[in-house]
């Protein structure tokens, strides 16, 4: 006798399997997925259990955004204090009127003034005798800590930390000869010298 097997009459419903899955409830694949990390949540959780381990559960739910909130305010102002120290240009104003000068090519350090300004006045180079005599003024109030000299200062911010009439007058000479296309005299460089020995009556030692 042959035996033969019953029919298979197992058939794939695919429209009930498309609604199964578009049932949330028959979302399984959820559970396996990742959530996003929040890094503010995971540091709000860490800091909450430790003050929790120190303070109690209390003081943790009271107080850890609080002390989380100072401390991120605290470590900004690190931050930008860093910043400061490092280039303190990006945090200064330049006034409207300020010419776009710099005496990065002019450095006050490692000149002999008086060796130079006096071969500048041999050669009646008085424009040259005049620059040399403004660098060093500035030379002067470093060293005396009237001013901090930098590479990237104007004369204008000069002005801002010598509140003296005569360093006021010496700068806008300057200044005249160095962009205003006046014409670089002896009577002016004399000039110049006198506001420079009032400036050092004023506290340059």
């Amino acid at each position: 006798m042959n035996l033969t097997s019953p029919a298979d009459t197992l058939v794939c419903d695919t429209a009930k399997i498309a609604l199964w899955r578009s049932d949330p409830a028959y979302d399984y694949n959820r559970e396996l997925i990742t959530p996003e990390l929040n890094l503010f949540e995971w540091i709000s959780k860490q800091f909450g259990e430790f003050l929790r381990k120190i303070f109690g559960s209390r003081f943790a739910e009271e107080y850890s955004g609080l002390i989380l909130i100072c401390i991120a305010i605290i470590l900004l102002l690190l931050i930008i204090w860093f910043v400061y120290k490092k280039r303190p240009e990006l945090f200064m104003r330049s006034p409207k009127n300020a010419l776009p000068y710099t005496v990065g090519e002019d450095t006050i350090y490692g000149v002999d003034f008086p060796g130079g300004i006096a071969e500048a006045l041999s050669r009646q180079d008085y424009r040259e005798a005049v620059r040399l005599l403004y660098l060093q003024t500035l030379k002067q109030l470093s060293d005396a800590g009237r001013i901090d000299w930098q590479l990237y200062k104007t004369p204008t911010q000069y002005l801002n930390e010598v509140r003296l009439p005569a360093f006021r007058q010496l700068t806008n000479h300057f200044l005249r000869v160095r962009y205003g296309n006046f014409e670089a005299t002896e009577e002016l460089f004399r000039t110049m010298q006198a506001l420079q020995e009032e400036i050092g009556k004023g506290g340059i030692s």
